[in-house]
């Protein structure tokens, strides 16, 4: 255990600045740093000193702000036949018509159009698109899927293949 005492004071020297001796058996740091803020135009060494504290003064440094990280390039519109898909507008044409997409259904077609061919398991959606796992019987895929097909159009609706009692992929 620590415990601090007062240090005995001299007898026959004049009176220093107060200290405090730490007795115990675990290590102690040395020093202990103290911020102090004073008023403009007021001097802390004469302060301090007048109160009978001997201080340390450190001016700080000045910062200089870190440099702004470079941002990452966003990836480049991706085109499947008369489907567009532009990451960095948030945008999906079909045939130069702009979809009106939710937040979720661009982010479920823009996964199945970057990985063509691929079977994803309504789970594997549900935890890359939504961010949780398996909640429910996966109806949710089903009905965004059902969504996106209606907003596609038909000349496009067939491109999201059901892959029964597994998923979906997206076939060019």
């Amino acid at each position: 255990m620590t415990t601090a005492l007062p240090a005995p004071a001299p007898t026959s020297a004049p009176a220093a600045a107060p200290r405090l001796r730490l007795v115990g058996d675990r290590p102690v740091r040395p020093h202990v740093g103290y911020l102090v803020f004073l008023p403009d135009g007021v001097d802390p060494v004469q302060l301090l000193t007048a109160h009978g504290v001997r201080p340390e003064i450190h001016p700080l440094a000045p910062r200089t702000p870190p440099a702004p990280a470079p941002t990452p390039p966003s990836p480049p519109p991706v085109q499947e036949g008369g489907v567009l898909i532009d990451q960095e507008r948030h945008v999906v044409e079909v045939d130069g018509r702009e979809l009106d997409l939710t937040y979720l259904e661009f982010s479920l077609l823009a996964h199945l159009v970057a990985n063509p061919h691929m079977v994803h398991s309504r789970e594997s959606l549900m935890a890359r698109i939504w961010g949780y796992g398996h909640i429910g019987d996966g109806r949710t895929v089903d009905v965004h899927v059902a969504r996106i097909r209606r907003k596609l159009g038909a000349p496009y609706r067939d491109r999201i293949v059901t892959v029964r009692r597994v998923g979906y992929k997206y076939v060019p």
